[in-house]
């Protein structure tokens, strides 16, 4: 029977505030939890209070108020676990919660915080453990300016039982102690986490009289003054987690930090922390250091010593590794090397011994001209992730070894690494190889005739800059989980793909940049969730396929400079989602289809989402549009936010679609070097996002649009090769008292 039900979790749906009132049909419920649901407007309290055995509750509400029976206060007096963040409270919340003498976890946050927060009204809450307090405005992320409530950190001495204290979004000010004899009330103290707030010097000053914290985490956090805060830091000697993560905190690390012997994980990212690290060598117990994205120099001579440590993330900084990593190679602990853009350079004449580790993840990404591939990794047997791009192995070829060797690889990178020769592939099926990118090298002959046999699991292949030649081999149709597959600006012939291929998880398709001819084959209908194709810049021919309605995820279709002929198929006004159309330099003839439409900056959930999908692929991948007449490649986050038509270079006849005044985020509109006539539609000067506008050679006719908002901007250029368009920025027109003259029908431009 649901009446003796003990727990109730309903988080995460839409119930309102009626729901309440159903909760008494379970009176023995000990633990409920209703947060992320619609509870708005006033939460009558008797309701809640009629669950006398509840333990735990956890609720997201607008307000307590008083129910018909005059109750004002929780009289849940077996709470143990309270959470009410993610609420509007203010701080008068706090008086209707001193009662609740056996709570042991108290969460609190509220958007209506103002001023100076005074807990003396919990005092009652002895048994008090853990105390979670957040204050924020309205939906807004936590910053580190404008923070409108403080907190004197000395009173948090009001609860002597305390282990745990998180707090969000204060100012925090005063001093940590008034009199040495409240010290007492902090011996239980092992957790401190301070998130987007703003430290005073004086607390930073006296923050090591916290002797018996075993984890600090200061984050996103700023303070007034120099002070060095690491040296208040030096006596907590029992800490054993320390971070400082992006708080801009400057300076080199003081030598009494050396004290903190007991540290296991030491975190300092994000910071402007500079000068050596020769102060980390006692820190002997130290299983993961992170020191990313600072400024530290020198060698890496100090971390031989620390014989514990598991992982080490220095990328971002100015330190000199070498290729080799001698400096590592005793410390048989160590599984995770991430040293991306630092200085990497090659030894000479050291004496060489296999490494004591045995590495899953190593990232030397940056800089360095090393000459052979380091010998340590010839010993290397568990490797999952390893990333060598940008650093120069001249004359040195794909090392398939690292396959044959590490059963277990999943991610491999050797972007830009001056490899050459031919890419020979391990004989046998590797299955765990999801990424490889090979791109930007100088690999030549055919691509392996059996890769997708050999490579079988492969999400993601970057093939591109290289100079592949002959056909693109069937054996992709067997890579079923491919979802980015990029052999751009190579020399391949040949046709799109041959035989039965199917690519169901196809989303990025990027081959533009070679001599592929025929037309685009139909199994690329067989592709769902394509959100990029890009195929210019070959000698393809034949009409847009029409199947290409089957792409209704459809972002980026680009397919310029190619031999197309025909219509532009109606079709693709039924797509959503296109961001970008490049069509030129192509055979088409017909009129625009006025219904085309394209997707940015209003649908940018959108593109995430599908990004992060069934169709994922990697925002890194360039997409390459022409703005200004110059090809540009857009990548990473600024993809989803750029968006632009481009058919120039075509047969196209007929007017300029008047609705093409509704592409409001439009930034490129290049209709030039076509045989479109009528008159420019004035309307498109609401086009306030647009920064190329291109409509030269062409029949056009009339009164260029007004000089304003952005078209004032446009110079003859955008106009040049209309015989019959005049105004500003052409000549003037005739002042006739009737419209400029029309040209003959029979009237062409020659095209080039």
């Amino acid at each position: 029977m649901l009446i003796k039900l003990e727990t109730l979790d309903l988080g995460g749906n839409l119930f309102n505030n009626s729901i309440l009132s159903f909760l008494g049909i379970f009176p023995n419920l000990k633990s409920l939890y209703i947060n992320g649901n619609k509870l708005e407007g006033n939460i009558h309290i008797k309701e809640l209070n009629a669950l006398s055995n509840l333990e735990e509750l956890g609720m997201w509400v607008t307000d307590f108020v008083q129910s018909q029976d005059d109750e004002t206060q929780l009289r849940l007096m077996n709470l143990s676990s309270l959470e009410l963040t993610n609420n509007p409270f203010n701080s008068s919340i706090l008086a209707s919660l001193g009662r609740l003498r056996n709570l042991r976890y108290l969460g609190l946050g509220g958007s209506n915080f103002r001023g100076s927060i005074d807990l003396t009204e919990l005092t009652a809450l002895t048994h008090l453990e853990d105390l979670s307090l957040s204050c924020y405005y309205g939906d807004s992320s936590l910053t580190t300016t404008g923070n409108h409530c403080s907190l004197p950190l000395q009173s948090v001495a009001l609860f002597p039982s305390l282990n745990t204290v998180r707090l969000e979004g204060f100012n925090i000010e005063g001093t940590i102690m008034t009199s040495q004899n409240k010290w007492h009330n902090f011996t239980n103290l092992e957790e401190l986490e301070v998130h987007g707030s703003f430290l005073q010097t004086s607390i930073l000053g006296s923050i090591g009289q916290f002797i018996s914290l075993k984890r600090l985490e200061l984050y996103n956090c700023e303070m007034n003054g120099n002070l060095n805060i690491l040296e208040g830091l030096c006596k907590m000697t029992n800490l054993q987690e320390l971070f400082i993560l992006y708080s801009n905190f400057k300076g080199s690390l003081p030598e009494c930090f050396s004290n903190l012997t007991y540290l296991h994980r030491l975190g300092l990212s994000s910071n402007q922390f500079s000068g050596n690290i020769f102060v980390l060598e006692n820190l002997t117990s130290l299983e993961e250091l992170d020191l990313s994205s600072n400024q530290f120099s020198g060698n890496i001579d100090s971390f031989k010593s620390l014989a514990s440590l598991r992982e080490l993330s220095v990328s971002y900084n100015r330190f000199e590794i070498p290729i080799s990593l001698a400096p590592l190679s005793n410390l048989s602990k160590l599984k995770s090397i991430n040293a991306d853009n630092n200085l990497i350079y090659a030894e000479t004449h050291i004496p060489y011994s296999a490494p004591r580790f045995q590495l899953k993840r190593i990232t030397l990404s940056c800089c360095g001209d090393v000459g052979s591939f380091p010998e340590f990794l010839y010993h290397q047997q568990d490797l999952q992730d390893l990333d060598l791009s940008n650093i120069f192995f001249k004359g040195n070829q794909f090392p398939n070894w690292l396959l044959d060797n590490n059963s277990n690889l999943e991610f491999l990178y050797l972007t830009n690494s001056s490899l050459s020769g031919t890419l020979q592939l391990p004989l046998s099926s590797h299955i765990h190889l999801s990424i490889l990118e090979v791109s930007d090298n100088f690999f030549n002959g055919s691509i392996p005739t059996k890769i997708g046999e050999q490579l079988p699991s492969l999400e993601s292949l970057n093939m591109s800059k290289n100079h592949f030649i002959g056909s693109i081999p069937s054996s992709f149709g067997h890579m079923t989980s491919l979802r980015v597959l990029d052999l751009s600006n190579n020399k391949l012939e040949g046709k799109i793909f041959s035989g039965n291929s199917k690519l169901p998880n196809l989303s990025l398709l990027k081959l533009d940049g070679n001599n592929l001819s025929g037309r685009i084959p139909d199994l690329l209908s067989k592709s769902p969730f394509l959100l990029a194709l890009d195929v210019s810049n070959n000698t393809l021919s034949g009409s847009i396929p029409r199947e290409l309605l089957e792409w209704q995820h459809l972002s980026y279709l680009l397919l310029s400079k190619n031999n197309f002929q025909g219509e532009i198929p109606m079709e693709l006004c039924s797509l959503n989602h296109l961001s970008m159309i490049d069509l030129s330099h192509n055979n088409l003839s017909g009129q625009i289809p006025p219904c085309l439409k394209l997707t940015t900056l209003g649908d940018v959930d959108y593109v995430n989402a599908t990004m992060t999908g069934p169709g994922e692929f990697s925002l890194n991948e360039p997409i390459d549009f022409p703005m200004k007449n110059v090809y540009n490649s857009y990548r990473g986050r600024i993809i989803p936010l750029v968006s632009g038509i481009d058919l120039s270079c075509n047969k196209l006849v007929g007017p300029i679609p008047p609705t093409f005044s509704n592409l409001k985020q439009i930034e490129s509109l290049d209709l030039s070097y076509n045989k479109l006539s009528g008159n420019i539609p004035s309307q498109l000067v609401g086009l306030t996002f647009i920064s190329f506008f291109n409509v030269s050679f062409n029949n056009l006719s009339g009164r260029t649009p007004s000089r304003v908002a952005q078209f004032g901007t446009f110079d003859e250029f955008s106009y040049v090769g209309n015989h019959f368009l005049c105004g500003e920025p052409l000549p003037k027109c005739a002042d006739t008292g009737s419209s400029p003259p029309k040209p003959n029908s029979s009237t062409d431009n020659e095209r080039l």
